[in-house]
């Protein structure tokens, strides 16, 4: 259909049956003859959060105009770029809710259709990112998450809003402020969810993480449930671990953000902790935000009760957590645990039971059964551990034997420090940086006669059995599961350190830090929804892996984020301007990914449109 352009847009007034309250929508109309008569008619509905201040709706339908009838002008004098860019968004959702063309979604051809057009005016417009977008929403539709949110009353445009920040978080990670400007500027979500930018205030933003946040609990346990019948898991093994975040600012308003050990070493922030609990398949099974000064020791009895473990289950943590009390809880409570032992002696596994890591590594293993506490013990050695840890013994022992030669160079100089009592706390101070190493030097201070000068410092290494100085690489796990064998034991230890890059891609790939929220409630919807950024690109890789491909998830993210959307702009012979939106064709790698899981390589259907 071709439209003369006669438009303008209109303020409509509105009143609650309810409550008698009033509030202003906006829709583009259009002026149409019929006959002898000329009627209005609705184009599209700009919602209640329409921003374009008013004395520029006329250069707004104006340039719209333009764009429609591919007069290219990239921006028009006295128009604002916040003007353009509702402009390009707007003829965009003209474009996509056109009808279907020959070339449906389902990427087949259709019947063929000629239009004779001329050449040299052809313009490809609105280019939006769309490959990762439609992976993630395939993955949240696996997850069945729109139809459960549905059940828990949220309305529709609230579901597509918080299925958007979910895919964001996966393709663009960042603040919510970050993700309203990528909905705008950059990404085809919108148009795949059939949203407009008027559905996409930030605030609407912000008030989806809010919704979200309150069905927190209930949405993890469909989300672990669907998983677990998505890949018939018998989950058998829980993993437990905190990690914490920072914040931007004070954070006055939230009263978790507490100053605590950073893990990131910004110890001069507020922080956030996030516990998670994990099955072995990888997939989180609940999450909750902790005060930012969050003793690891002190969370594991909440959060399994909270969870609601049943006894008889295997509970996996790091020495961290592993206290003799936490250990006499899970005893009592009829759990069975897997923890990395907090014992200070280290000791070299004896006997020939060695096991082959996945990178073809060989691990030496030693089991000891203490039956008077109903435990095994399992004594670990790792050649690639022990070259790290040798490395870091070297630099460690280094440094402090630098900081030694330093103080004893100084007695020399005038002004050095030489008094005893000052080089011993200096010592102390050297010991205290040294992580550890410091314990394995006998360090002599001579005086003067008088004891008030220090005239040498001599030392001498003494490392002390059973550390690391003595015994790299090696190591011991601690279990009241006393029936599995040496395999076992190592190996479902090892999902431990899978737990731990779990945390690296919340952090470095799915945006987990900062937060820039003043309020507690939009600070845990930020956290969750990276949260739950994470099972979608868990249940990804997954079905990736089945099909040989195992890239992390940021190689994945470039690959996907190749494809585009755009629109292909041609005049025809007869005036009309003939608009064609559809996806670019994927390259090979893109390809393999889209077999590997099932998806049609060209997301979104074609859309023809006649101006």
């Amino acid at each position: 259909m071709r439209y003369p352009w006669r438009m303008y847009i209109r303020r409509v007034t509105t009143r609650r049956t309810e409550s008698g309250e009033t509030y202003h929508s906006y829709r583009l109309v259009e002026s149409r003859r019929d006959g002898a008569r000329v009627r209005q008619v609705t184009l599209l509905n700009l919602g209640r959060h329409f921003e374009v201040p008013e004395d520029f709706w006329p250069g707004l339908c104006a340039r719209l105009g333009q764009l429609l009838g591919n007069q290219a002008v990239l921006l028009p004098v006295g128009l604002p770029e916040s003007v353009e860019t509702m402009a390009q968004a707007l003829a965009a959702q003209f474009v996509a809710r056109a009808p279907l063309a020959a070339e449906d979604s389902g990427g087949g051809k259709g019947v063929a259709e000629f239009a004779t057009v001329d050449v040299a005016s052809l313009d490809l417009v609105q280019p939006r990112s769309v490959g990762v977008e439609h992976v993630g929403l395939h993955a949240l539709a696996q997850l069945e998450l729109e139809p459960f949110l549905a059940s828990l009353g949220i309305n529709a445009v609230t579901r597509r809003i918080i299925l958007m920040q979910v895919v964001a978080r996966m393709a663009a990670p960042g603040s919510e402020l970050a993700t309203w400007g990528w909905l705008n500027e950059t990404s085809a979500l919108p148009e795949l969810l059939e949203l407009s930018l008027t559905d996409l205030s930030l605030m609407r933003l912000y008030r989806a993480a809010d919704v979200l946040v309150k069905h927190q609990a209930a949405i993890e346990t469909h989300l672990f449930e669907r998983v677990k019948n998505l890949f018939s898991l018998a989950p058998t093994v829980t993993l437990f671990d905190l990690t914490n975040t920072w914040f931007e600012g004070d954070m006055t308003g939230n009263a978790q953000a507490k100053r605590g050990h950073s893990k990131e070493k910004r110890s001069d922030c507020p922080l956030l902790t996030l516990g998670l609990v994990l099955d072995s398949s990888g997939f989180v099974r609940r999450s909750k935000v902790l005060a930012g000064n969050a003793v690891e020791s002190r969370t594991l009895a909440g959060m399994l009760d909270q969870l609601g473990v049943a006894p008889g289950g295997l509970v996996v943590m790091d020495a961290g957590i592993a206290t003799e009390a936490n250990l006499l809880w899970l005893k009592e409570q009829k759990y069975r645990y897997l923890v990395v032992s907090r014992e200070r002696n280290r000791r070299f596994p004896e006997g020939d039971v060695t096991l082959t890591t996945a990178g073809q590594d060989i691990i030496q293993v030693e089991k000891v059964l203490d039956e008077a506490a109903g435990e095994v013990r399992l004594y670990c050695h790792s050649p690639r551990r022990e070259l790290k840890e040798t490395g870091i013994n070297e630099r460690f022992c280094r440094r402090f034997e630098a900081g030694l030669t330093k103080l004893a160079a100084g007695l020399s100089k005038p002004r050095g420090a030489k008094h005893p009592d000052v080089i011993r706390e200096r010592i102390g101070r050297l010991k205290q940086a040294s992580f550890g190493v410091g314990r394995h030097y006998a360090i002599t201070v001579e005086t003067d006669a008088t004891q008030t000068t220090v005239t040498g410092i001599t030392w001498k290494k003494q490392p002390v059995e059973g550390s690391m100085l003595t015994d790299p690489g090696t190591y011991c796990l601690r279990s009241n599961e006393t029936t599995w064998n040496e395999e076992q034991l190592w190996r479902t230890y090892i999902m431990l350190t899978d737990l731990e890059s779990v945390f690296r891609s919340l952090k470095s790939e799915l945006g987990l830090r900062p937060i820039h929220h003043h309020k507690q409630e939009r600070g845990d919807g930020h956290l969750f929804i990276t949260v739950l950024a994470y099972q979608c690109v868990q249940l990804i890789r997954r079905a990736l892996r089945e099909k040989g491909i195992t890239e992390r998830w940021s190689v994945l993210r470039r690959t996907l984020t190749s494809q585009r959307r755009v629109t292909a702009q041609f005049k025809q012979q007869d005036g009309r301007t003939l608009s064609i939106r559809k996806a670019t064709q994927p390259e090979a790698k893109l390809q393999a990914i889209y077999q590997a899981i099932g998806l049609n390589p060209l997301p979104g259907s074609t859309k023809k449109f006649l101006s």
